[in-house]
């Protein structure tokens, strides 16, 4: 139940002052002020042809907005509207008391007059500014959008598609949006047409999953051509709201040639520069490690299918070092290679963004990242994907781009 008070306040003299009305509701607590010397409803009630009545039901139920903790304020302001004028206060004590203006406290009385307390709950829908695109034509751009352009271009872009339907840019890319269509970029991939796919996939797999006892599983494969690009001027060091800064022109110092074998077992990198990669130097790279892995351990590498790796003088050496087994991989399927994702670390973290003003520095740089790779508590490489999965994935590619071709 919500009833008004009248606070005073005395004086040194003895006497009395009205300091202002206050609004309580004995069931909920709650209540709100209207200071001294706003006017009520003697200086002016609703506007002509707003008129209501409150019932108790709707009373309580408007006390309750005003008391809840979690109703929304745009909510709260609105029930007080409609409680201060069913108590009989004008147009400017309510504007006062709830901070809103004239046309706005006649708004939503008018609003309370037609639809009740639901009203006040709801905002009124408004028509769009614009007519919304008929599903026609969004269907004729997105049909269009995978056509190929007539003109010379290997793809629609928004400005060109949007003159051809003749609609604005940003219509065009609202749609291209919802139906997740991006004609300028491109996905590359490359299907392994490797008649032993499944049998190689399952070996190469086994070998991370569940790698042979008494042996060691090595990663192997060359980073060639790796350049000592030295900048023309010095750049600028990062600093707050600016990135550091590099000359896009460059002088070149010569190239290098890295072969590194990832251990899978415990994550260690041995790895070696060279000048060149032929079939000589892959075979350098082989007495090394067959001098640092010890004697009675078997030893498994997985690489590539690079020509170097299948010569005459590289089957010879096989030949005399019987503990050696050369898994090879799938053709075009690098992906499989566990140490592919130590040379991207190399070249994200070192070379990419790296200034080297001789082939020495380069080489010392790479020799100084792989001391402390090493160094850094190396991981085990986990082999995570199904071989099955993969083997089916790549056999429904084929069906589609049997059905497409």
């Amino acid at each position: 139940m919500l009833a008004a008070a009248l606070l005073w306040t005395s004086d040194k003299t003895g006497q009395y002052n009205k300091l202002g009305f206050c609004w309580i509701d004995r069931d909920k607590g709650v209540n709100f002020w209207m200071p001294r010397g706003l006017p009520t409803c003697e200086s002016g009630g609703m506007r002509n042809g707003i008129t209501f009545s409150l019932s108790p039901a709707d009373r309580e139920r408007l006390s309750g907005i005003v008391a809840a903790p979690l109703s929304p304020q745009k909510h709260v302001w609105r029930a007080r509207i409609i409680l201060l004028s069913s108590d009989g206060f004008g147009t400017s004590a309510i504007m006062a008391a709830t901070g809103k203006s004239k046309t706005c406290v006649w708004r939503w009385q008018e609003r309370f007059m037609h639809q009740g307390v639901d009203g006040l709950l709801r905002d009124k829908s408004r028509p769009p500014g614009r007519a919304p695109v008929p599903p026609e034509r969004v269907a004729q751009i997105v049909r269009l959008t995978q056509d190929p352009p007539p003109h010379e271009a290997t793809h629609w872009t928004a400005r060109a598609i949007a003159k051809a339907v003749g609609l604005a840019v940003s219509t065009v890319q609202s749609i291209w949006k919802a139906h997740g269509l991006a004609p300028h970029r491109w996905r590359s991939f490359k299907l392994s047409n490797d008649p032993a796919f499944a049998e190689k996939l399952h070996d190469i797999v086994g070998l991370y999953v569940s790698p042979p006892a008494h042996a060691v599983v090595l990663s192997f494969d060359e980073k060639s051509q790796i350049q000592a690009l030295d900048r023309t001027q010095p750049g600028l060091p990062m600093k707050k709201g600016r990135a550091g800064t590099m000359t896009y022109d460059y002088k070149r110092h010569g190239t290098t040639t890295l072969f590194a074998a990832l251990n899978v077992l415990d994550g260690t990198v041995i790895a070696q520069n060279m000048q060149r990669h032929r079939h000589q130097e892959f075979i350098r790279f082989l007495n090394r490690i067959e001098c640092e892995v010890p004697k009675d351990k078997a030893i498994h590498v997985i690489l590539d299918n690079y020509a170097a790796h299948k010569k005459d003088k590289v089957q010879e050496w096989l030949a005399r070092h019987p503990r050696w087994t050369f898994h090879f991989t799938l053709t075009s399927c690098s992906w499989l290679n566990a140490v592919e994702g130590f040379c991207a670390k190399l070249t994200r973290r070192r070379l990419k963004n790296g200034v080297f003003h001789s082939l020495v520095d380069l080489q010392a740089a790479i020799n100084r990242f792989i001391r402390e790779y090493n160094a850094s508590d190396p991981k085990p490489f986990v082999w995570k994907a199904d071989p099955d999965e993969i083997i089916a994935a790549r056999n429904r590619a084929f069906q589609t781009l049997a059905s497409i071709h």
